[in-house]
Formats: structure tokens, C-alpha cells, sequence
């Protein structure tokens, strides 16, 4: 007769316990990531994929025989020059979140009085043009207003913009709960842009308790893997990868060897793709 042992039965059953524990985890997750998926629809297949340099800058193609189309721009500028390549940008998001300083921390200060010129009501237009091999590289970036009123330009702002900018602030939740309708509803009029999520704000957010900062990157986290987006935590007081994002849909539009690293450490400006 086998002699009846306790401590195996105890054993036997944590095993079992613990078996499905960790299978309700997993359904858990999956549940999860199916209802984000639903919620935003059929999410945008882009072409991303790791660089494989690990050069900090951007260095230029060894030919420029692809570009990408010219785009549109109704403003005060008649490109006509044929090493210019004009691209259109979007910047969306909930008003007062730090979009119009983030801008203007990447455009700087060389066309002020130009950039005056370039404000619409509810839409604020600001360019920057750069080198590549010998090209003139042409952002054009649409600043769209949060103010509801002013939505009726999402057409004009997101049609052919070569990368939309989802912006939130990292210190308001409901911000960043309305990076989804933001999404859906230029998701209407672009199906093809590049898609980044950016949080502004990181010298406040990291004043925050160190548990709600977990929460707010998981989150951000995981909206930006339901939108096949990357995202960027920044902060234009301190210029915290406000130049590096730029750098970064340069790199992808161009396949440009520049490799952005991964971090996931909170506490730190999060970068996640």
C-alpha cells in the first residue's frame, strides 16, 4: 500500500495552483490586447523594422534616387527648387498639452517672423528644411488645435502627411485616454503615415510617484502597441528627444542607417517600439 504523504499532496497541490495562476495571467493579457485591438480597429501595417547601424547621427542614403512625392502645403512658400523635397507633418492632440512648444523648440528661432505669418485659426503651420546628400529636406508640421471647434481641419492637417504625431500630456490621464479618438479619427483621412506617440512633459511626470509613473508608461505602453506606434516621453524645457523623434521619421522615411535604443526604464524618458 503507498503510504499516504502530506507534504506531497501540499506539493501536488501549489503545482496545480500555480499552473493556473499563470494561465489566467495569459488569458488575461490576451483578452486584453484582443479588446485593444478592437476598440481601434484594423491597426496600420506600417514598415518599421530595427536600422541596423548604431550611428548616434543620421548620415545620408548613398544615392537619392527615391523620394518620396511632393506634397501640398497651402502656405506663403513656392517650392521650385528640384533638390527640394517638401514632406508634410501632423501634430495632433488635446489643447494645452505643450504641442505649440514642442514645435518650437525643434523649428528654433532662425524664422520667427516667418512663422508668425503661418497661424491660422485653430491651425498653426511652422516649416524646417535641412540637408541630406546634397537635398533640402522640407518639413512642413500642421499643429492642429485641441479645442473641439476646430477639428474640422483634421482633413486638411492629416491628407498626405507623411507622419502623424500623437501628443499627450504625461501628467493628465484623459489626455492620454483621447490619443485614441485622435487616432481614429485621422486614421479616416491617412491609412499610410508613420505614427508616433509622444508624452510632453517628462520633467513634471517625473515628479510624480514612482507607482503612477509605472501605470502612465504601461498604459502609454500599450496604446502605442494597439496603434503600431512608437512612443517617445519628452520634455521641450529641457529638450528631451525633441530632436531625436525628427531624426527618427527621417531615418524611416529615407531608410537612413540610425538606430534609435530601447528604454523602458521608468524614471528615464521611455522609448518603446
Amino acid at each position: 500500500m503507498t503510504q499516504f504523504c502530506p507534504k506531497m499532496v501540499k506539493l501536488n497541490l501549489r503545482r496545480r495552483f500555480q499552473r493556473r495562476v499563470l494561465i489566467l495571467r495569459r488569458c488575461i493579457r490576451c483578452f486584453w490586447d484582443r479588446f485593444l485591438m478592437c476598440s481601434l480597429g484594423k491597426p496600420i501595417k506600417t514598415r518599421y523594422r530595427m536600422l541596423s547601424s548604431t550611428s548616434s547621427s543620421v548620415h545620408p542614403p548613398p544615392s537619392a534616387s527615391v523620394r518620396p512625392p511632393p506634397v501640398c502645403h497651402h502656405g506663403r512658400h513656392d517650392h521650385k527648387d528640384s533638390d527640394l523635397v517638401p514632406l508634410k507633418i501632423s501634430l495632433l492632440g488635446d489643447s494645452q498639452i505643450g504641442k505649440t512648444s514642442f514645435l518650437m523648440k525643434y523649428i528654433g528661432d532662425e524664422n520667427d517672423d516667418e512663422q508668425e505669418d503661418s497661424q491660422e485659426k485653430g491651425l498653426n503651420l511652422m516649416d524646417k528644411t535641412f540637408f541630406v546628400s546634397g537635398a533640402r529636406i522640407y518639413y512642413s508640421i500642421w499643429e492642429v488645435d485641441g479645442v473641439e471647434k476646430f477639428q474640422d481641419h483634421l482633413p486638411l492637417a492629416c491628407k498626405d502627411s507623411v507622419a502623424i504625431l500623437f501628443m499627450f500630456d504625461l501628467t493628465s490621464r484623459c489626455t492620454l485616454n483621447n490619443v485614441i479618438s485622435w487616432y481614429q479619427e485621422a486614421r479616416k483621412w491617412n491609412q499610410t503615415a508613420i505614427l508616433i506617440m509622444i508624452g510632453t512633459k517628462f520633467d513634471d511626470f517625473i515628479q510624480l510617484p514612482i507607482d503612477l509613473q509605472w501605470t502612465i508608461a504601461s498604459q502609454a505602453r500599450a496604446y502605442a502597441k494597439a496603434l503600431n506606434a512608437t512612443v517617445f516621453f519628452s520634455s521641450a524645457t529641457y529638450n528631451i528627444n525633441v530632436n531625436k523623434i525628427f531624426k527618427f521619421i527621417t531615418a524611416k522615411l529615407f531608410d537612413l542607417p540610425w538606430t534609435v535604443e530601447r528604454n523602458l526604464n521608468i524614471g528615464e524618458p521611455i522609448i518603446d517600439f
